[in-house]
């Protein structure tokens, strides 16, 4: 199911199939509560069981690596050069003690690299027998390459905090996600997500009726206002 799909769904829940062109709860609005309760769902669900399902997992492609210098000063070349990713890597989950990223490997990916913490890089040289393999590591939203001369490409997959965020990375000609892409949600989530916007957001929304008459009230109150006040007996 995509997101647009989602979000008609829920619009169409809470005006019980009669919505119309001039409704007033916003698509937009929508997807943005179904994207946090997602991150909410997902983390509770890693917590429980300790396991993540492929269907939440999304692939950046290939990511260009660039050869650039190490320093973190701007200005500030120190004549170390290091290998990151040319664009950022979006904003995972958080899981226990770490990010949602599932996988960080080769172009084919299948062969994997493994992440470690950046602040164990300078010892990886001193290792025995690992020191000439490969290491990522993040810093800020870039991912480095430790031992990566002559790699020109990584695959990273996780289970990101925003999937449309992968809208601006490119996937064999096209871009990696949008609104009409397979959302990266099992439909057991999208039931919970569907009960807990119509118990709490959207029911809100449903029962607020829109100004129709410019006067600044909202359209309950102004049909009230506008009622033939009731009749006296003195009148009668």
């Amino acid at each position: 199911m995509t997101l647009n799909e989602i979000a008609y769904n829920l619009l169409n829940l809470i005006r019980g199939g009669k919505s119309h062109h001039d409704e007033n709860i916003s698509l937009d609005q929508i997807k943005f509560n179904v994207r946090h309760y997602r991150a909410v769902l997902v983390r509770r669900d890693f917590q429980r069981n300790g396991m993540i399902t492929r269907h939440l997992e999304q692939s950046l492609g290939c990511m260009q690596l660039e050869k650039v210098d190490g320093s973190q000063c701007c200005g500030l070349d120190i004549g170390c050069m290091v290998y990151k990713t040319k664009l950022p890597v979006p904003r995972t989950l958080r899981f226990n003690f770490e990010d949602a990223i599932t996988f960080v490997g080769a172009a084919d990916g299948l062969t994997r690299i493994p992440l470690v913490s950046s602040s164990i890089i300078k010892y990886v040289q001193y290792e025995k027998y690992t020191s000439e393999k490969k290491k990522a590591y993040m810093i800020g939203d870039y991912l480095y390459v430790f031992n990566a001369e002559g790699m020109e490409y990584v695959n990273i997959r996780g289970v990101f905090e925003n999937p449309e965020d992968l809208s601006m990375y490119d996937c064999d000609g096209s871009d990696c996600y949008d609104d009409n892409s397979e959302y990266p949600l099992p439909a057991d989530m999208l039931q919970a997500i569907n009960s807990g916007l119509m118990q709490g957001e959207l029911r809100m929304l449903g029962i607020t009726r829109s100004d129709t008459t410019n006067d600044r009230m909202p359209g309950a109150h102004a049909d009230a206002a506008a009622a033939p006040a009731p009749k006296s007996k003195e009148q009668n």
